[in-house]
């Protein structure tokens, strides 16, 4: 598809595919669109947020918002919830709190300068009277370090901390920031996000985009997008998050781009990404903010003692990947999309870029599967499985 069909697709509306399943190109009114997030409310709605705006890294991305009440046939309209005209608001992640808020977290960041981001937290209102409307409280900056971004939603601990995935881009001295240093932590608030302290996790350079998933009592594992773009990898924690191994390496290749993984039930594993690496490709570009057209005179960062970052590697297809043990292996594969997943411009107008990329999904309490994703960096589609999507005769 063009970008002018795909715009024309962005209605909200369900539709049953050849394949059984519902997919929607969500409504947006930016030519682009990325990082889709879903959050499943206790009324049965889902909310999907995403950023959007002109072209990734500019101070026109704002984050958007846009909800599917139980037993709908269209998403509701894109709603504006962030609007900072100095900064690119990017990667919105939603969590409901004990006390029953709705927060959106997401980043803020001037230019494409992501070693100078900071998290922002904001409050969201429902509307009982429409289902569908969204409104954001003015919000704050968390009191973490500068360069701190996040792509997963907060977790809480046994002892009521709550604990926030995050990856630092550590900037280098009179250089640009392109990935060769970043690391992976997390934050933690003792008193329900009002406070929050940084915690590193050891030996994690060039581990991304930390993602945690149950496995049961006090063990967790958690896996990584790799700035590497070698596989996925992971690290374990058996008291709830207190302390992680070293990272190490699963089965399952990695493009350096966005993965989410989530338990399911029946105790698996289920990780949502494009299971390819740069084994699979030659193609490479610069940075991911090489076309920005911004006067900035500063060299790339040096690699040495971080990592040689691998941009450009294609992202597709968008596949569901099943483990058994915890997540060290991913044997099983459910083919959601497929197609060149060239991103070699993030441009949303042009047609050179077809990924289909940040993908994101919820398991639902019928057994059916949820998956939101950034198709060529025009839209954001969504596609629900029914039950049974795990079976061998779909894919699995």
């Amino acid at each position: 598809m063009t970008p002018d069909d795909i715009a024309r697709r962005m209605t909200g509306a369900l539709n049953v595919a050849d394949t059984g399943r519902i997919e929607a190109f969500l409504p947006s009114p930016m030519v682009q669109n990325h990082a889709a997030f879903l959050h499943r409310q206790a009324n049965g709605s889902l909310i999907c947020a995403w950023f959007g705006g002109s072209l990734e890294g500019k101070s026109d991305i704002s984050i958007y918002a846009s909800v599917l009440p139980e037993g709908a046939s269209a998403w509701g309209p894109p709603q504006l919830l962030s609007s900072d005209p100095d900064h690119s608001e990017q990667n919105p992640v939603l969590f409901e709190a004990p006390d029953g808020r709705l927060l959106l977290i997401h980043t803020s960041q001037p230019s494409g300068n992501q070693d100078e981001c900071r998290i922002r937290m904001t409050d969201i209102a429902t509307d009982s009277a429409d289902p569908t409307r969204l409104t954001a409280a003015q919000g704050r900056y968390l009191d973490l370090p500068r360069g701190s971004f996040v792509r997963a939603p907060i977790v809480i601990r046994a002892d009521g901390a709550w604990l926030l995935p995050i990856f630092r881009c550590i900037p280098r001295p009179g250089q640009k920031w392109n990935g060769s240093h970043d690391t992976a932590a997390v934050g933690i608030s003792r008193d329900a996000g009002a406070n929050w302290t940084l915690e590193e996790l050891p030996q994690s350079i060039g581990c991304v985009h930390m993602s945690p998933a149950a496995l049961g009592g006090n063990h967790m594992a958690a896996f990584f997008r790799r700035r590497q773009a070698d596989f996925v990898y992971r690290v374990e924690s058996r008291d709830q998050g207190l302390t992680w191994s070293t990272p190490a390496p699963t089965d399952l290749p990695n493009n350096n781009s966005s993965i989410a993984a989530i338990s399911l039930d029946d105790g698996r594993l289920a990780i949502i990404c494009n299971p390819v690496n740069a084994e699979a490709s030659p193609d490479r570009r610069t940075s991911l903010y090489d076309e920005l057209g911004e006067a900035d005179d500063r060299p790339e960062a040096d690699p040495t003692g971080g990592c040689a970052p691998i941009w450009g590697v294609p992202r597709a297809p968008v596949s569901v990947c099943i483990s058994r043990d915890g997540g060290q292996t991913f044997p099983e594969r459910v083919l959601i999309e497929d197609g060149p997943g060239t991103c070699l411009s993030n441009d949303s107008i042009d047609g050179r870029n077809k990924e289909m990329s940040y993908p994101w999904l919820l398991a639902g309490p019928d057994g059916s599967l949820h998956i939101a994703y950034t198709y060529h960096r025009r839209a954001i589609k969504y596609v629900r499985l029914a039950p049974g999507w795990d079976r061998p005769e779909n894919g699995a």
